[in-house]
């Protein structure tokens, strides 16, 4: 059994908890010691409880927290090649391990898949955990839906997947024009109509959990990003999950 839990996610920190057995992974941390501390036990968890730290990319709502958490707590802390060299200063004195972006990673009783995907970083990727019967798939921080994001993800029994914002409200929003081409770009972020394809070009008959995740505070609205999920499902909107920057969401179960 694969448990699965947010501590927060939107643009002013992420981090998220998977389990099975007696593995505990961390996939990113945005927020400080204390903050960090204080969402973990939320959860019934503590720091030393973890048993690695898992890297999607370089930027700061991912990886404010990180390097602090695993000097604190001996913590290692596995990322592509890529990131590494993008916080190498930030990183000394970390036992930190390189993956290959396109090679299952086993650790303890959990397997991490890593993947590739689009977005303004120096390699970028996210991440498929399975206990070798069910697999949960994350997707957050990509700009556009390619094939290999499509196969990656088919079948999951659970997805957590970025819904960041919508096109009219980042239109009309009082961005500048230079954010607002960045985030709606190739190399950027999903829009709800993007995560609706997703579903739609992915086997999602077994899937027993979605939740939205990654919403913009600006651009977004939860209520929108969940009406576009339960209509491309044909589901009560009640059965989506989003993740909140503040309280993320509780335990899950497949």
């Amino acid at each position: 059994m694969i448990r699965f839990a947010s501590l927060g996610s939107g643009s002013s920190g992420n981090a998220m908890l998977v389990e099975c057995g007696a593995t505990r992974l961390m996939l990113d941390c945005g927020f400080s010691l204390s903050e960090t501390s204080r969402r973990l036990d939320r959860l019934g968890c503590s720091p030393g409880q973890l048993s690695a730290i898992l890297v999607t990319h370089e930027h700061r709502d991912h990886i404010g927290g990180v390097f602090r958490l695993a000097r604190r707590y001996a913590l290692p802390v596995w990322m592509s090649s890529g990131t590494l060299k993008a916080c190498a200063d930030e990183a000394e004195g970390v036992d930190c391990r390189v993956l290959d972006s396109h090679a299952p990673l086993d650790l303890g009783d959990l397997q991490a898949v890593p993947y590739p995907v689009p977005h303004d970083a120096r390699e970028p990727v996210q991440f498929v955990f399975s206990d070798g019967a069910a697999r949960l798939g994350v997707l957050t921080d990509a700009g556009e839906i390619t094939p290999h994001v499509c196969a990656v993800l088919s079948g999951c029994d659970a997805l957590v997947l970025e819904c960041n914002h919508d096109s009219g409200m980042l239109s009309a929003s009082s961005d500048p024009w230079f954010l607002k081409r960045r985030i709606a770009g190739r190399l950027g972020h999903l829009e709800n109509g993007a995560a609706v394809e997703l579903l739609g070009r992915i086997d999602c008959s077994r899937l027993h959990h979605l939740v939205a995740a990654h919403l913009s505070e600006r651009n977004n609205l939860p209520e929108l990003a969940v009406r576009a999920l339960s209509s491309a499902l044909g589901c009560d909107p009640e059965w989506i999950g989003v993740a909140c920057p503040r309280a993320g969401f509780h335990w899950r179960e497949i």
